[in-house]
């Protein structure tokens, strides 16, 4: 058999602790140090810490039921203060089946079969453990329906689970995982804080009248429906590691456009969105055109419009102030000349509208009435109106 089930089957501790012991180098096998995966035959000696472990007879199982209470830690490590081994005081080696968290209370079993622990605690048994939960505010029914659909914790999602209202700030939850701090986390991810946590039931053994701190045995009839229930439940998954949640995702993979990937595409693709193979319109273009040639030019050369829509700065260049193209290839240095030519001689950019004897009889009209000397101001202080 195993090393680590010989060293369980002798009641020294639990298989998950041997496998630990033998991590450690504290296990020797036959004088030398044991590794993980050595197997014990018959005439092997086997020493943990110097001490002779020998084959153990085959003795009566030990399955108890112990309704913790809080402050005692779910530990067979004896120099830990409150450790739950010490707190029953049994007089042979037990250890207990799954834990329960220091700050809660209720039902856990305690046993010296280290083959039923696995077959009990795997989530892919789906074997049930029931709470009773007090949360610090009232709850409602959205929060019923999300702890019973799944929350994430852990970097995972947690099973669906039958949660039902106690009351105003009080439910029951059945759950078949066994994760960290489960139903506080989810709580927690809610907004909730637990203030009151007991176990009721594992499987079809219930706590009933059992008071707090006490032990009991299992009764026949308890323990012959637990080993029946378990009769078909693995240790191990078939692959050795616990099995994934549903069936494998594959990544969707969107199918291009005609012509190249739109801009539509790349979102689902989850990469940036780029004008690539496409114009701005996202309709596809015929020849492998970079992104700067996704605007076509105006006859003539590139207006400021197209300037801004290639995502260049704006630019005179190649084309006159009001936005037409020029005919000639007349650089931005001559046309700054030609502007500076026209202000010298006093011409205005814009023509005049009205020209000839007609304007220059209005102006002279005007600038009697309306003259430097300001002629309305002078009107009023003559008295004139």
């Amino acid at each position: 058999m195993s090393l680590n089930k010989f060293i369980s089957d002798t009641g020294y501790c639990s298989r998950r602790e041997a496998d630990n012991l033998i991590t450690e180098g504290r296990v020797l096998l036959n004088n030398r140090p044991a590794v993980l995966g050595n197997r014990y035959k018959p005439g092997d000696t086997v020493e943990v810490d110097g001490s002779i472990i020998t084959a153990a007879k085959k003795e009566k199982r030990v399955y108890l039921a112990l309704n913790k209470p809080t402050g005692i830690t779910t530990t067979t490590e004896l120099h830990i203060k409150d450790n739950i081994i010490s707190f029953v005081g049994y007089p042979k080696r037990i250890f207990p089946i799954g834990r329960l968290d220091k700050d809660s209370e209720g039902l856990i079993l305690l046993t010296n079969d280290g083959d039923i622990i696995n077959k009990i605690l795997r989530a892919d048994n789906n074997h049930e453990k029931e709470y009773i939960v007090r949360v610090n505010k009232p709850i409602d029914g959205a929060f019923i329906h999300q702890m019973s659909t799944g929350v994430p914790i852990l970097d995972t999602v947690t099973l669906p689970c039958k949660v039902q209202p106690m009351g105003r700030q009080t439910f029951r939850i059945t759950l078949t995982q066994g994760l960290n701090r489960q139903i506080r986390r989810m709580c927690e991810h809610l907004g909730y804080a637990v203030v009151g946590l007991q176990r009721v039931r594992i499987m079809n053994i219930k706590l009933d009248k059992l008071a707090l701190g006490k032990w009991r045995y299992l009764s026949d009839a308890e323990l012959s429906t637990l080993m029946e229930s378990i009769t078909d439940s693995a240790k191990v998954s078939p692959s050795g590691k616990p099995a994934a949640r549903g069936g494998k995702r594959t990544e969707h993979k969107p199918t291009p456009s005609k012509g190249g990937f739109t801009p539509k595409d790349r979102e689902q693709t989850g990469k940036r969105k780029s004008t690539k193979y496409v114009t701005k319109d996202g309709n596809p273009q015929t020849g492998k055109k970079t992104e700067h040639t996704t605007t076509t030019p105006s006859k003539g050369g590139f207006t400021p419009k197209d300037r801004e829509q290639a995502g260049k700065r704006k630019s005179t260049k190649q084309v006159t102030k009001d936005g037409k193209p020029q005919t000639g290839k007349k650089t931005e240095r001559t046309w700054k000349k030609e502007k500076s030519a026209q202000a010298r001689k006093g011409q205005n950019n814009r023509p005049e509208k009205n020209t000839g004897k007609e304007k220059k009889g209005q102006e002279s009209r005007r600038e009697k009435r309306t003259g430097a000397e300001g002629s309305f101001k002078n009107y009023r202080s003559k008295g004139r109106r």
